[in-house]
């Protein structure tokens, strides 16, 4: 596509849930929402009377249409439509994870090193505002040097789709380490700056998706169906410079929900609750010897939406932003395989 467009056309792939989100999003953005694709005639129709936009069965047909697509398909299919995007020159944003497996991640990397486009990986949570401000305050120094993060994203129950493309390894590639623990490792990650990981140990669990007991009072949706993932997931990761991140992954469990990240740096520390609020700590011996607690407030505004802000402005500019790159998303999938590495072998694994 032309780079030199201030209005890029943009088209989703994949019609279901996350896509209609995307594109309420980018009604919101104002952007200039053209067309979508999907192989299931239901899903072509619904999104074409809601949006007034053409919707798409021919592959070839949907990216001449476009200048920039977002891939919101099941995982399996992320490398079909980017590298097929990449290679009709159009710009991409690609839902988390990069693909269902590290060679599909692999191939789909090289093609985004092949072409002069924008690519960039949909790790939305970088760009919620409490993950914003935690981002600006280790930039700034705040933490010192971070030697230890705890990251949980548990559901006390939450297995979207039993029984769908979600629960089945050959699509999804994974269960809960591949769907939420991509997203928390991830954030953890970009907030240190991608340190070097010298070491890990996992163990991933499937404990209540196969049980025909399962009970989800709040109905994500159950049906027959396979179920060959995990559920749950434990980590531990050591960094070159000996920092520690303790990762905490469920479906589902019987505790609580949590979705926080705790920081413990040499100068200061924090709370980052995704669904509350980020609190800072540290002491100082000004006038007298204390410790200080802060709670701080941000502006309110969807993840999701700031993110296609920043791919579309990139995509006018054709300046990459430097953030959410393929290659950072195939670090965090190298990551995951090494976490299913070390489940399976049973013991840690150098990285």
């Amino acid at each position: 596509m032309g780079t030199t467009s201030t209005t890029p056309r943009v088209g989703i792939v994949g019609l279901g849930g996350i896509g209609t989100h995307h594109a309420n999003c980018l009604i919101d953005n104002e952007a200039n929402l053209v067309a979508g694709l999907d192989i299931d005639a239901a899903a072509r129709r619904r999104f074409a009377e809601e949006y007034d936009v053409e919707a798409y069965a021919d592959t070839e047909a949907f990216f001449d249409a476009i200048d920039a697509v977002i891939v919101t398909t099941p995982n399996a299919f992320h490398e079909e439509y980017t590298v097929g995007a990449l290679q009709a020159d159009c710009a991409v944003l690609v839902e988390k994870p990069l693909a269902h497996t590290l060679d599909s991640a692999e191939r789909i990397a090289a093609a985004a090193r092949d072409s002069p486009e924008i690519c960039m990986v949909g790790f939305h949570n970088r760009y919620d505002p409490l993950a914003e401000a935690v981002a600006s305050y280790a930039r700034d120094g705040f933490f010192g040097e971070i030697q230890h993060v705890d990251a949980t994203y548990v559901r006390r129950r939450g297995i979207p789709g039993q029984g769908t493309w979600f629960t089945d390894a050959d699509v999804a590639g994974g269960g809960a380490l591949i769907d939420l623990g991509v997203h928390a490792i991830d954030l953890v990650l970009s907030i240190m700056d991608f340190p070097e990981v010298e070491e890990i140990s996992g163990v991933t669990r499937s404990t209540f998706g196969p049980r025909e007991d399962y009970v989800d009072v709040h109905g994500w949706g159950v049906e027959d169906g396979e179920f060959d993932v995990d559920d749950s997931v434990n980590a531990q990761f050591r960094t070159d410079d000996d920092a520690t991140i303790s990762l905490d992954v469920a479906w589902a469990s019987n505790r609580e929900n949590e979705k926080s990240f705790l920081f413990r740096g040499t100068e200061g520390g924090a709370k980052l609750d995704m669904d509350g609020e980020l609190t800072l700590y540290d002491s100082s011996a000004s006038g007298v010897d204390h410790h200080r607690t802060t709670t701080i407030d941000t502006e309110d505004y969807d993840a999701h939406a700031a993110e296609q802000r920043a791919f579309l402005d990139a995509v006018a500019t054709g300046e990459h932003p430097g953030r959410n790159t393929v290659e950072q998303g195939l670090f965090v999938q190298r990551l995951i395989e090494s976490i299913y590495q070390s489940s399976a072998e049973g013991n840690a694994v150098a990285f």
